[in-house]
């Protein structure tokens, strides 16, 4: 079952569509160093980025950053309801808080107020790292804790009739994020944003939000996702991307099937399937090419696709569109088989 759908900036989050997400590294009240990075994200695939408000600087600086990016921009924001409003008035495109930091009543009624006025929605959630102690105490560090802290932050702000919001519960524990997230889904229809926080950086964070985030995915659920690693957030983007890839969620990208090779590989297959891939990472169009080692698997898997190489001791056999197109000296195919990759993705 599809989620409420809500509205963030220019862009429909919940309902079906599954939203990529970062957040930058560096202090939202330096708008200049913000704008570059957020324009990075952007250029890597981006659709909503997060900054950080701890500070009036922050909160201000959103106005300019929003005269020069060209996704939606959600500020992120715990203690403070006075900043959740001066960044709602700053043009911030959402709000993420936590009621439980937030202050009393009065000030989650304040938020409150700002979000309908600004018809923005907010993201609220629990976090292990920052789960309240009574649900700590009562339930343990456990899927139970997490929802019902996260559904209880929901309550206090439907009591003030916000409609428009978004959930999260997030571990750095991988089958926990799972459970935690899968309970969640089955309580509740707002759209979730996904993630397994403070997953770490490099191959290891990359891994481990792979198979939570993916995980939930296949199973439909969320609806936006971060990938948090502690690394450069376009890595993030690139992950988050690569996830929705493998899970059919992302079609318009160039597919790069590449062979693992063995002993029968006679060419620089596993290089040139690099490559390819670094050529293509960033081309947002639907095509499928096919890098392959030896004749086994090789003309079948390449005849499946728009584009395909199959390597041999002599020569290579290039494929377009499903047909046996050239046969090109080895020495040589590499440098053909661009040439058709790159007028392939001029064409389409």
């Amino acid at each position: 079952m599809a989620s409420k759908q809500v509205r963030v900036g220019g862009l429909c989050l919940g309902g079906g569509s599954v939203l990529v997400q970062s957040m930058t590294t560096v202090k939202t009240s330096d708008a200049e160093n913000s704008v570059a990075q957020i324009l990075r994200l952007e250029e890597a695939g981006c659709d909503i980025v997060r900054v950080a408000v701890p500070e009036e600087a922050d909160a201000r600086a959103i106005t300019k950053l929003k005269e020069k990016i060209h996704i939606p921009l959600v500020a992120d924001i715990h203690f403070s309801a006075r900043l959740a409003v001066m960044a709602a008035e700053a043009g911030a495109d959402k709000l993420r808080v936590n009621p439980g930091n937030i202050g009393g009543e009065r000030e989650i009624a304040l938020v409150a107020d700002c979000l309908k006025a600004h018809k923005i929605p907010v993201r609220v959630g629990a976090n292990t790292g920052s789960l309240e102690a009574g649900f700590a105490q009562k339930y343990g560090r456990s899927a139970e804790a997490l929802v019902e802290s996260a559904l209880q932050n929901v309550r206090a702000f439907e009591r003030h009739g916000v409609e428009d919001i978004v959930i999260s519960v997030k571990a750095s524990d991988v089958p926990l994020t799972v459970e935690a997230y899968t309970l969640l889904a089955s309580r509740t229809g707002y759209p979730l944003h996904v993630g397994v926080t403070e997953a770490g950086g490099g191959e290891r964070g990359i891994i481990k939000g792979a198979v939570g985030i993916g995980t939930l995915l296949m199973r439909g659920i969320g609806d936006t996702v971060r990938v948090s690693l502690s690394d450069d957030p376009v890595k993030e983007v690139e992950a988050g991307r690569n996830i929705l890839r493998a899970c059919g969620l992302d079609k318009d990208f160039v597919d790069v099937v590449a062979c693992p090779t063995c002993g029968r590989c006679n060419y620089d297959c596993i290089g040139l399937a690099s490559r390819v891939s670094e050529r293509v990472k960033r081309v947002r169009k639907r095509l499928k090419v096919a890098v392959m080692g030896c004749v086994v698997n090789g003309p079948g898997e390449a005849r499946g696709c728009d584009l395909g190489i199959a390597g041999g001791t002599e020569h290579c056999i290039i494929m377009e569109r499903g047909k046996e197109n050239e046969k090109v000296a080895a020495e040589d195919a590499e440098r053909v088989f661009f040439e058709r990759l790159e007028r392939l993705i001029g064409s389409k």
